[in-house]
C-alpha cells in the first residue's frame, strides 16, 4: 500500500547529505516550509546549495539555515533586503556564493528541469553582467541568452493538503514556486497543514501530483507533528 506519510520531519529529511543542492519554496515567508528549515539544521547536513526566491528573512528559516554556516552557494532572485543580515554578512565575508538570477529565469531553469528541456533561450539578462560567459543568439531580430536548468537532490516545499499518495493542493500565493521544484528535484519532501483520505482531494484542485512527491509530513499549526491514518 502507498503511504507517503512520515511519522516525523526529521525521518523525511535524514538521508540529506552534505553538499546536497535543495530547493526550498517560498516568497518571503509565503510558503517557506520553516518546520521542514528547522529540522534540516537540527539534522547537519552542511556545503548545501540552497534554490530559493530570496535569501532569507531575519533570523528564521532560510536565513536560520545560512546563519548556521550550512549554505555553500544560493542561486535566487532577490539576495539583499533590510533583513537579509545573515547572507549580507556571509558574502561580504567571501563565506557565502551567490549566483544571482531574475525572477522569471529563476522559475523557468526550474521547470525546464522538471519538464526536461536541455535550454532554453531568454532575452532576460542580454547585454548585462548576468549574461557574461554565456552563449548568445539572435532570433528573428532579437538578442537571446542560452539558459539551462536547475536540479535539484531534495526539494522542501510546503502545501496545504495531501493524501497518502502525494497528491498536493496549496493555500493561494503560498503556492508559488513549490509545483516546479516539486518536479525538478530527485526526492521532493512536503509539511502540509492537514492529511486527507485518497478521494477526498477534488482531482479538478491537485496541482501537484502524487508521483512528484516522495515524502509529506503533516505538522499541526503550532509545528507539533502528527500523521492522520489512511
Amino acid at each position: 500500500m502507498i503511504n507517503k506519510f512520515f511519522a516525523t520531519p526529521e525521518a523525511a529529511l535524514a538521508d540529506v547529505h552534505d553538499g546536497a543542492t535543495v530547493m526550498i519554496s517560498g516568497f518571503g515567508g509565503a510558503g517557506m516550509p520553516a518546520e521542514l528549515i528547522d529540522c534540516l539544521i537540527a539534522q547537519g547536513a552542511t556545503d548545501l546549495t540552497v534554490v530559493n526566491n530570496n535569501a532569507g528573512n531575519a533570523d528564521a528559516g532560510l536565513a536560520a539555515l545560512i546563519g548556521a554556516g550550512r549554505v555553500r552557494k544560493i542561486l535566487c532572485s532577490f539576495p539583499r533586503q533590510t533583513d537579509s543580515w545573515h547572507f549580507d554578512k556571509l558574502y561580504r565575508a567571501g563565506k557565502l556564493e551567490l549566483e544571482l538570477v531574475p525572477q522569471g529565469t529563476l522559475a523557468e531553469r526550474i521547470r525546464a528541469a522538471g519538464a526536461g528541456i536541455g535550454g532554453f533561450f531568454t532575452p532576460t539578462a542580454f547585454g548585462t553582467r548576468l549574461a557574461e560567459g554565456k552563449e548568445t543568439r539572435r532570433i528573428d531580430g532579437r538578442d537571446y541568452v542560452l539558459e539551462y536548468p536547475i536540479h535539484a537532490d531534495y526539494a522542501l516545499i510546503k502545501a496545504d493538503r495531501a493524501d497518502r499518495w502525494g497528491n498536493l493542493t496549496y493555500r493561494k500565493t503560498a503556492r508559488n514556486f513549490a509545483p516546479i521544484m516539486a518536479a525538478a528535484a530527485k526526492c521532493t519532501v512536503v509539511q502540509v497543514r492537514e492529511s486527507v483520505e485518497l478521494g477526498e482531494l477534488d482531482p479538478e484542485m491537485v496541482v501537484t501530483p502524487g508521483i512528484f512527491v516522495k515524502r509529506v509530513v503533516r505538522l499541526a499549526p503550532a509545528g507539533k507533528t502528527a500523521r492522520k491514518a489512511a
